[in-house]
């Protein structure tokens, strides 16, 4: 009987302190978010805030949906990095101006009257004294808004220059202010490349959800036909991954050939320095040099591995076609990534929603801002009852304005403590549905293998079966495991966070014992995850605990330490290759198409400010399409080959103990199977002979 089956009649709930830890952590996290889903207000949020703390675009203002600074200059005022504000009175408008007015103009010539009011206070009688009195801007500006905000429409023209409504000076009533002032003044240098990148995603995101859809559609068409012609589509893949790569060096030397009879594209990209034109890089021959030699490199890699893996190939590709005949009989794994996307997407999106919730459950805190010296400056105050204060009297020209959200309650003062546990839980929840989806496959793709009769041997629905095995006897198992994984996860968090704060620091030995902490709660990282998917494995074969088969899944491993290398590893790079070749020739289209190099795409109509933006959406969407199908494969050809393993330390292909690996499988094995790896497995037998047999003593 096969291990699988044993081990499932005497199989029991594994690790239970776990799961009710993680049963009762999950409730807590349900009380976070319902406590935070009454205090919050998400309209903080989404929308702006003006001076006396309404939301634009909300009751009371429901006509005027956009922000409106009076003075943006007063926006570079380090006050904005303390409390998250601009000094300077805002008000909500119906919408934001479109060309240049004074208000001294305004008054004096009596013209544009009714529309400059827009942008005063509310009821304001425009008069002499407003400006001083606070109630009207010195000027108005061509603006266009963003996240809700009306900021200065900055242009560059056609020299280069910094430009607002085709001026690069203008008049603000007193003096003359140069445009290049208010990158500077309003920080809209980031926020300018923000709206162009949010411009062209308005664009073209059904053309980029296309490009997704063409992704899923090739990817959907490699697992298919890797179902019938596995070996011929690995070769097709390995031939066509390094004709795209070498596709990619002939474009980026024919670019670089061309612009040697370009005047200027000879400067380094050290000479121009960060430009938020990427375009411009694209114009430097440097560029291009740089593109070419990562390509040659990356090529030159995969032909000598190719080159000197050619026997360990072959070996390879048998076990990925041992992986799609397992996966022709349960083909119902080709669908559960979807599942798992479907779950991992609810956890993003509790997470998301409980922090956006708690961040936005403080109270609106107002403080005195003034123009003059005031010994009140700063200070916190109530906007209903300061006119009629002492603040009032003593610093005339002050104003009580809305400056951040916060509070003094207990509930505020350990907000940030709800906060950290959302995070926690959020790593702890997505890390335990890639482990119950990992296992759940390993116990479908396992029962595969020890079928001696396949497909008789196997049960009616593998996926649904193992994943009820995964659920009735291993949640706490898979919690375990999961929260191992999320307690490093965080740290390494904490850590990027104490990066971020100390980079002004000027301690150097601080900053290198950061850096060797982050490398190796880097590398923490990885080995739990590797070692966290073998022991789901060994979990889903023999329904022991978290930490026995964790241990006996190293143990295998450093027993077969070198077929882990060249076989194991030889098989993720195969799979690599696929992915490599998906994202390319997706990647390579969707450059001639956004890029406006191919014909027919003329007739669509569209110009975007950065093609770079939907390329690099189109080639990152379709690597993580392709990896979640191609997962299916990974997780396959793991289990399998350590299903392999122990095949050949329990068995020996004796009547008495039959190999379970298939004829295919176990002929390609013994061809290209060196002398000194048969003694080797020869010992491994032995051992594992005894192990089998105090396992079956066990079971019974």
């Amino acid at each position: 009987m096969s291990p699988v089956r044993v081990s499932h009649l005497s199989r029991g709930c594994t690790d239970v302190l776990c799961c009710i830890l993680f049963v009762l952590a999950l409730l807590g996290y349900f009380v976070v978010g319902i406590v935070a889903w009454s205090q919050g207000d998400p309209r903080k949020v989404i929308y702006p805030t003006d001076s006396s703390g309404q939301f634009c675009g909300q009751a009371g203002t429901r006509k005027k949906p956009f922000l409106f600074y009076f003075n943006i200059m007063k926006c570079a005022s380090p006050l904005v990095l303390l409390e998250f504000q601009c000094p300077t009175t805002q008000i909500c408008v119906e919408k934001c101006p479109d060309r240049f007015l004074t208000l001294k103009k305004v008054v004096s010539s009596k013209n544009d009257q009714d529309y400059y009011k827009a942008y005063c206070k509310e009821g304001t009688d425009l008069s002499t004294t407003i400006l001083k009195d606070g109630l009207c801007p010195a000027m108005v500006i061509p603006s266009r808004p963003f996240t809700h905000r009306c900021f200065p429409a900055l242009g560059k023209n056609k020299a280069g220059a910094v430009v607002v409504g085709n001026r690069t000076v203008f008049d603000d009533g007193s003096d003359m202010i140069n445009s290049t002032d208010l990158l500077e003044g309003a920080k809209l240098e980031l926020r300018l490349v923000a709206m162009k990148i949010f411009e062209d995603y308005t664009r073209s995101w059904y053309w980029i959800l296309l490009g997704l859809v063409i992704a899923m559609v090739v990817s959907l068409i490699f697992i298919i036909l890797m179902r019938y012609l596995a070996g011929i589509m690995v070769w097709v893949m390995i031939v066509m991954a390094i004709l795209v790569i070498g596709y990619g060096i002939v474009h980026c030397y024919m670019e670089y050939a061309r612009l040697k009879q370009q005047p200027g594209s000879d400067i380094t990209l050290q000479d121009i320095g960060l430009q938020t034109d990427f375009a411009v890089y694209l114009e430097i021959r440097q560029t291009w040099l740089a593109f070419m030699i990562i390509l040659c490199i990356l090529e030159v890699i995969i032909v000598l591995l190719l080159i000197f893996l050619r026997k360990r190939i072959l070996i390879a590709i048998a076990l990925i076609k041992e992986a799609s005949r397992a996966i022709g009989y349960v083909m119902s794994s080709l669908f559960y990534p979807l599942l798992t996307f479907a779950l991992v997407a609810l956890v993003i999106a509790y997470w998301a929603i409980t922090a956006v919730f708690l961040s936005t459950s403080n109270e609106p805190v107002y403080k005195v801002f003034n123009e003059t010296d005031c010994p009140h400056s700063r200070e916190t105050c109530d906007p209903k009852t300061f006119n009629t204060s002492n603040i009032s009297a003593v610093c005339p020209d002050a104003q009580c304005l809305f400056a951040f959200y916060g509070g003094e309650t207990y509930y505020h003062k350990y907000l940030i403590l709800f906060q950290f546990y959302n995070l926690f839980l959020f790593f702890w929840c997505a890390n335990f549905v890639t482990a119950l989806g990992q296992v759940t496959l390993a116990g479908a793709f396992a029962s595969y293998y020890w079928a001696l009769k396949k497909p008789d041997d196997l049960p009616a629905f593998p996926i649904f079966s193992s994943l009820g095995r995964a659920l009735r006897y291993h949640t706490g198992s898979l919690a375990f495991g999961a929260l191992i994984l999320s307690i490093v996860q965080v740290i390494r968090v904490l850590l990027e966070y104490l990066d971020h704060k100390l980079k002004g620091a000027q301690n150097k030995f601080a900053k290198f014992l950061l850096s060797c902490l982050k490398c190796c709660f880097w590398c923490l990282e990885k080995f739990i995850k590797f070692l966290n998917r073998n022991a789901y494995i060994m979990m889903a074969i023999y329904g022991k605990n978290f930490c026995s088969s964790a241990r006996d899944a190293f143990f295998l491993l450093m027993r077969n330490i070198v077929r882990v290398a060249v076989l194991d590893k030889v098989t993720d790079f195969l799979l690599f290759l696929g992915k490599l070749l998906i994202v390319g020739l997706v990647g390579i289209f969707s450059f001639f198409f956004f890029s406006g190099r191919i014909k027919a795409t003329e007739d669509v109509g569209f110009t975007l400010n950065y093609y770079w933006v939907p390329i690099l959406t189109v080639v990152v969407g379709s690597y993580l399409i392709a990896h979640g199908f191609f997962s299916v494969y990974a997780m396959c050809v793991d289990t399998l080959f350590l299903c392999f393993c122990e095949d050949l330390e329990r068995n020996d292909g004796s009547t008495d103990r039959p190999y379970f690996m298939s004829p295919e499988l176990r002929d390609i094995l013994s061809v290209n199977e060196t002398d000194e790896d048969r003694g080797g497995v020869q010992a491994w037998r032995t051992e594992g002979s005894r192990n089998s047999t105090v396992q079956q003593h066990s079971e019974e």
